[in-house]
């Protein structure tokens, strides 16, 4: 007989997204895009792509992971529930009556909430990203944790594509080039959720779920009260790189230094002979 902790666990890793998750998700993913410089402008001129884009932000992960294994990239299109329930946010928080879903989602319990409940659908993208991976890869654990990363991040990522269709985009932005928080925290979910499902990672499956959903909802709730994007692995990080890439970081900043040193050597030495330059300027000056 199970204990009613393993009970409380078990139904945690059973609930449906759809659809009071997949609604905070859809709100978080277009509240963002409506904050973006020239959202609004856009969505009063020009709809459709406006909605294209919110699509993008909402779907990403699903067109992503389709990509990499060669599925219909509009696949999504087909639940026909889920793209009426995104539009649906879409049309009211854009073109609402006196900007009412906005002022409600100003307050600060509403928008934790939200937030904590997107982090929850980010897991089960996850799971069923690595999942989906094994039904094509048996075991192969590195296609396992592309598919589950670029279905529970997937969506800032793809929208990328969208930014240099539009010219917006911006190299230091871009999460290929520099991964955020939300993509890391994802890509550490799908190793350990990909090590679990391949047997190699001694706890279940909804024990996984249940304290990574745990840690990340409280993580995300904690940056947002305290106003922070400090990674709260960070020092994990810094640890690691300075043990594998710790010489040539050194090796690095001893160069710089000598690169330093021997500008401003450079530089005192060409003071002099610009100042004997000027006085022999002057001296000439007047005896002219």
């Amino acid at each position: 007989m199970e204990s009613p902790w393993d009970e409380l666990i078990l139904s945690f890793s059973r609930t449906s997204m759809f659809p009071f998750f997949d609604i905070a998700h859809y709100l978080v993913s277009v509240m963002a895009l409506k904050r973006e410089p020239g959202a609004v402008t856009v969505a009063c001129k020009n709809p459709l792509s406006s909605w294209f884009t919110a699509m993008l932000r909402c779907f990403g992960g699903g067109i992503l992971s389709c990509i990499l294994l060669a599925e219909p990239p509009l696949r999504f299109l087909a639940n026909n529930t889920n793209i009426l329930l995104a539009s649906s946010i879409w049309y009211i928080i854009f073109f609402c009556p006196s900007d009412l879903v906005c002022q409600a989602y100003s307050f600060q319990p509403v928008q934790l909430l939200a937030a904590g409940m997107k982090e929850v659908t980010r897991t089960w993208k996850i799971v069923g990203g690595v999942t989906h991976a094994n039904s094509y890869y048996k075991n192969g654990w590195l296609v396992m944790i592309a598919i589950g990363w670029a279905r529970g991040a997937g969506g800032s990522i793809i929208t990328t594509f969208e930014q240099l269709i539009k010219g917006t985009w911006k190299r230091e932005a871009d999460d290929w080039l520099k991964m955020s928080y939300p993509s890391k925290i994802t890509l550490l979910g799908s190793v350990m959720f990909t090590f679990q499902h391949t047997k190699h990672l001694a706890i279940s499956k909804h024990n996984l779920m249940f304290f990574y959903t745990i840690f990340i909802v409280a993580t995300k709730v904690a940056m947002m009260l305290t106003q922070t994007s400090i990674v709260p692995f960070a020092p994990f990080e810094d640890a690691l790189g300075r043990v594998l890439f710790g010489s040539q970081q050194l090796s690095s900043s001893s160069a710089k230094k000598s690169e330093t040193k021997f500008n401003g050597t450079g530089s005192s030495t060409s003071k002099p002979t610009a100042e004997a330059s000027d006085n022999l300027q002057k001296k000439h000056s007047k005896t002219e």
